[in-house]
């Protein structure tokens, strides 16, 4: 006989509870059927000392050992802590968020026998700071595994590739994250004014300065074109000096951080959606923006690149455009195309909402890693559940 879900006790080790663009680690916290107990690498409770402060302060040295290049004696004390909570809590099943993150507790399954799930996002499967240090210890990692969690088909083909011998083995979940349905909804290209929207962290894999310049080379002869910018980054004052340089400082809206109902408001005012995801220089990539999949939705055409995951949720010329990393002139005709075409946005969008509403809310994501997790709980024999 299976398990109820809600007998399934679960175990999150995450890096961090403070970052605000994490929402789609709050999003499995809050909506998995199981019985969760979360872990932080940034919570320091002191006033009370217990395991949370312990793995806070583990997971602190973890990372200065890592800077330092002692990769193998990082992961020591943040598993012996991590072994000692599954102790506590005696779960059915260990899920980490991010590849780097779950290096730093992975000993804790030769320790407790317990399964592990690895959720990979994006930069923990491709860029360079990662995979070319943590290369080994990712290939120890994937030995101890009994599944990973990543967003596109080419993330997959990474992961089985650093997986070697196992990848024939290796259970491999492709679902992303999804976008939330009570939020992104009421878009209406054909009646919107020709704002475009651009959503994502001022960082170069979001490529923020391209879509600057595409902007300007298809506003030049259309007046009434205006780009809204939401987000923060390392690249925000390049962006915000950049469109100064093209003159179109006025035509321009930098707006920061938005919270998530402030994004959906946005989009439903707007006529497109605008990301050109490309590969960072330090090998960075998407696994599938969310963003992407909010904006079709809610029911707005993208226009976006044919980089990562991204053509497995936008169908170019039924959903949106997808140009070539880097093309700004190719862009710049599909910004146009959307500015003089508001019928074809509409249908655009309303194809794209179709889509993502059937196979890519964070309902269907819950739903596939809650499937995934219930199967290895029961498959799994855990030796510290008083059940078994």
């Amino acid at each position: 006989m299976g398990f109820d879900s809600r007998q399934i006790r679960l175990v999150v080790f995450a890096p961090s509870r403070r970052n605000s663009t994490e929402t789609f680690v709050r999003a499995n916290l809050k909506g998995l059927p199981f019985h969760i107990s979360a872990y932080f690498g940034d919570e320091y409770p002191w006033r009370k000392p217990n395991l949370r402060l312990a793995y806070g302060l583990s997971v602190f040295i973890s990372k200065v050992l890592t800077l330092l290049g002692f990769l193998r004696v990082a992961s020591w004390l943040s598993s012996k802590v991590a072994t000692a909570i599954c102790l506590h809590e005696k779960p059915d099943v260990v899920l980490a968020e991010f590849g780097f993150h779950a290096v730093r507790i992975m000993e804790l399954v030769p320790a407790t026998k317990l399964p592990l799930v690895v959720h990979f996002r994006g930069a923990d499967a491709s860029s360079n700071r990662y995979l070319k240090r943590l290369g080994e210890r990712y290939q120890r990692l994937l030995h101890l595994v009994s599944a990973v969690v990543v967003k596109s088909k080419p993330m997959a083909t990474t992961i089985r590739a650093l997986a070697g011998a196992k990848s024939e083995s290796l259970r491999v979940l492709i679902s992303p994250s999804g976008a939330d349905q009570s939020l992104f909804y009421g878009s209406d290209p054909a009646l919107a004014p020709p704002t475009f929207l651009s959503v994502g962290r001022f960082v170069p894999k979001k490529a923020p300065l391209v879509t600057l310049v595409a902007f300007e080379l298809a506003a030049r002869h259309r007046p009434d074109l205006r780009l809204i910018m939401v987000g923060e980054g390392p690249l925000f004052p390049s962006a915000q000096q950049k469109a100064c340089d093209l003159g179109i400082a006025d035509r321009v809206d930098f707006v920061g951080f938005q919270p998530p109902t402030a994004i959906a408001d946005l989009m439903r005012k707007a006529r497109c959606f605008l990301l050109h995801s490309l590969t960072a220089p330090d090998g960075d990539q998407e696994g599938v923006p969310v963003a992407l999949l909010e904006a079709q939705l809610s029911g707005l055409p993208v226009i976006s690149t044919s980089h990562a995951g991204i053509p497995e949720v936008v169908i170019p010329n039924q959903t949106g455009i997808l140009v070539g990393e880097g093309d700004i002139s190719a862009m710049a005709d599909a910004i146009g195309m959307m500015a003089d075409h508001p019928e074809l946005a509409a249908i655009y969008g309303a194809n794209g909402h179709m889509r993502v509403a059937q196979q890519f809310t964070v309902s269907h994501h819950l739903a596939d890693l809650g499937q995934l997790i219930k199967n290895i709980a029961e498959t799994a024999k855990n030796p510290l559940s008083p059940r078994h």
